[in-house]
């Protein structure tokens, strides 16, 4: 991927890739975005994120915490508890998550907009193949 004003490095972009894909996947960005508000244990985070299974939460932890994004805390207490955190790496991705929402949010009209002008031609476009 080439950016605007950034020289192009190929080496590089398998690990650039690998890095967005974790950070740009919808269930990671809300867990770091969750976290952001200080530590969480599973059921709090999987009843604030809608529509996520016990299955893909619990693997998107694994991947932050293995990407150094969050840290796991196990309490052996009866019952056993455990909590989850975001680590300073972790935190260092609040801004830019911050920054997407903020645009997503003062743009859902105009996309939403475009979407509908999108959907209707080609809707026409369908129907004049038939």
């Amino acid at each position: 991927m080439k950016l605007p004003g950034h020289k192009h490095v190929s080496g590089k972009c398998p690990a650039v890739r690998e890095v967005l894909n974790r950070v740009g996947d919808k269930w990671s960005v809300l867990v770091v975005a969750l976290l952001g508000d200080g530590k969480k244990r599973f059921s709090e985070l999987r009843r604030a994120i809608e529509g996520i299974s016990q299955r893909m939460l619990t693997l998107t932890l694994k991947g932050l915490e293995r990407d150094g994004l969050v840290t796991r805390t196990f309490y052996p207490t009866i019952p056993p508890r455990v909590e989850y955190e975001l680590t300073k790496l972790g935190r260092s991705l609040l801004t830019p998550i911050t920054g997407l929402s903020d645009w997503a949010g003062r743009n859902r009209e105009r996309i939403q907009a475009a979407r509908d002008r999108y959907d209707a031609q080609n809707s026409k476009l369908q129907e004049s193949f038939r």
